[in-house]
């Protein structure tokens, strides 16, 4: 079921749980100039471009908050269907271009439409260009894993980096548990209480319920 559609100032924030391992997509729309960000869609390629119909939205960007194949799955039909530049973080490369390895040893079947190389590379705290988000590089989940951060909606995409009561796994390949300590304590809890944090499956939560109560990392 989606999450409540969030209206902040003049940005619409739609999540909603796609493909195999019902990861959290995320459409970030910019009600004044129509622009949208589509951030890891892990399947439902159709699904994600009828709402972007529906919300009256242009996408302008597919990103990424890491390269897990369950975040990723529908970035090469959607970028067919709509011609937009991919963004990942460079030191995910290994899983992206692994992602054939990642199906079989999930046992889910690659997608019809190729998935090609990312278009651009985040770099930290990269301007998105549109709906005044920044690109947070906060690893430990993976090598490349980053944030994406909307200050003026007050909202937080955190991926596989921080859940609601959780943090993300560190036995994956790349994993890292010292590092999304650091990257929790460091670069989210450092932004606003009340933000929202999307996170990458499951229900949303606030910065300062997780500084206060979650069990793996508190402020």
């Amino acid at each position: 079921m989606s999450d409540p559609i969030l209206e902040r100032n003049q940005y619409i924030v739609r999540t909603f749980p796609v493909g195999p391992l019902q990861c959290n997509c995320t459409i970030i729309g910019d009600t004044v100039s129509k622009k949208a960000l589509v951030v890891d869609p892990g399947g439902d390629a159709q699904v994600i471009l009828s709402l972007l119909s529906e919300l009256d939205l242009q996408v302008v960007a597919i990103i990424h908050t890491h390269a897990h194949f369950d975040h990723i799955l529908a970035a090469g039909e959607i970028k067919k269907a709509t011609g937009v530049p991919i963004y990942l973080h460079e030191s995910d490369m290994f899983l992206w271009s692994g992602l054939e390895e990642q199906c079989a040893m999930f046992g889910f079947r690659m997608p019809d439409t190729l998935l090609p190389d990312p278009d651009q590379y985040f770099s930290d705290d990269h301007d998105l260009g549109c709906c005044g988000g920044v690109a947070i590089h906060t690893p430990g989940h993976t090598p490349g894993s980053t944030s994406f951060w909307f200050e003026e909606s007050k909202t937080l995409i955190a991926g596989d980096t921080l859940f609601k009561g959780g943090i993300g796994r560190t036995d994956f390949p790349g994993g890292d548990p010292e590092q999304i300590v650091s990257s929790i304590r460091e670069r989210i809890y450092t932004l606003d209480d009340d933000a929202t944090v999307i996170t990458g499956h499951g229900p949303a939560t606030t910065i300062g319920v997780e500084k206060q109560s979650n069990m793996f990392v508190r402020a």
